[in-house]
């Protein structure tokens, strides 16, 4: 009995899940979920391999087209080269920034980066090439420094927490960030972005989303891109923000091989809205080197939406959009055939 609780305790505990994650994807590994190990290996030093004991638990052996293996494992297409598709296309690592860690796209909003490192290294990840390098707010003195810029500017409105992911870092350094930006009173939201609902949702614990829920401000928007990703320990972590009075939203990104048919759209937007959790957007993918493997033409896209409306009321019906680096806002993808990723 002893045995037992202690094994449920490590494997709902988040820093061990971290700590013992798969970096390397081996022979034996290859063989068991149909790789090919040259090209995984060559593809992982590109972009290397972050998998948790949660995630692994996820995967199908010898199935290389399932949909949840598709995001997690290593596709030899992530180092094909597509003309016009760069690395950096949002010029996040060259945007001259408001000041360390701190951008802004738009006038009413500014993107706080407060992590580099995720749960988990999606393979449709839009800063797959920055993550490595990525400018963070590191200490109190930095994050002062960004508060001061946007209580300097009283148009923004809304404050954005990302990264990689900010629900990597501790409580007391989550909290104490939102909690600096939620004291401005011009502050109408801090958002904060993170895979970890689908990824890690054991780091939703009580004690946190208690604390979040405290603020009144905080929105958190997930990410969850095909329905068997909402397990039974994702739908508690959901529960868990929402009963403390925080809105999730859910931002899906339309990937090729996992969720680009009406069929699973349908399926996973009504078991996020049976979980309250809002089906926002549904992104094509950004026109970013090395997720070649899932990008699904905008033309296909919008008949994916068309048909979705169809199916789903209104509460359910999510946008579908691109992020063009161009734009002012978010583009319907009726608008968005002339991106070079489209």
């Amino acid at each position: 009995m002893t045995t037992k609780r202690k094994k449920v305790s490590v494997w709902s505990d988040w820093r061990w899940q971290l700590r013992h994650a798969l970096t390397d994807i081996d022979e034996v590994f290859c063989a068991v979920y149909g790789l090919n190990l040259p090209a995984t290996r060559a593809v992982q030093a590109r972009y290397p391999v972050f998998l948790t004991p949660y995630a692994l638990s996820q995967l199908t052996p010898a199935a290389p087209t399932d949909p949840i293996n598709l995001q997690m494992l290593p596709h030899p297409d992530e180092l094909k080269t597509e003309p016009g598709i760069g690395p950096d296309p949002f010029a996040e690592s060259g945007r001259a920034a408001r000041c360390r860690g701190l951008k802004q796209r738009f006038p009413d909003r500014v993107l706080l980066m407060a992590s580099a490192r995720c749960a988990m290294n999606c393979r449709h990840c839009t800063r797959k090439n920055l993550l490595g390098s990525a400018e963070t707010v590191n200490s109190q003195e930095q994050l002062a420094a960004a508060v001061d810029w946007v209580r300097q500017h009283p148009k923004v409105r809304e404050v954005l927490i990302s990264g990689g992911d900010p629900l990597l870092l501790s409580d007391r350094k989550l909290t104490e960030t939102v909690k600096a930006f939620a004291a401005l009173p011009q502050i109408d939201a801090v958002r904060i972005g993170t895979r970890t609902l689908s990824t890690l949702p054991m780091r939703i614990t009580p004690a946190l989303a208690t604390a979040l829920g405290k603020f009144r401000k905080v929105w958190v928007n997930t990410q969850f891109n095909h329905p068997r990703e909402i397990t039974l320990e994702a739908a508690a972590a959901c529960a868990l923000l929402v009963d403390a009075g925080i809105p999730v939203s859910n931002q899906s990104v339309l990937l090729k091989g996992v969720n680009d048919s009406a069929d699973t759209m349908f399926e996973l937007c009504s078991k996020l809205q049976r979980h309250r959790v809002r089906p926002y957007y549904v992104f094509v993918c950004d026109p970013v080197a090395g997720i070649a493997p899932f990008r699904v033409p905008a033309k296909r896209a919008l008949q994916i939406e068309r048909e979705l409306a169809v199916q789903l009321g209104g509460l359910a019906m999510p946008r579908f959009v691109a992020d063009l680096p161009s734009a002012l806002y978010k583009t319907p993808v009726s608008e968005c055939t002339h991106s070079p990723a489209q």
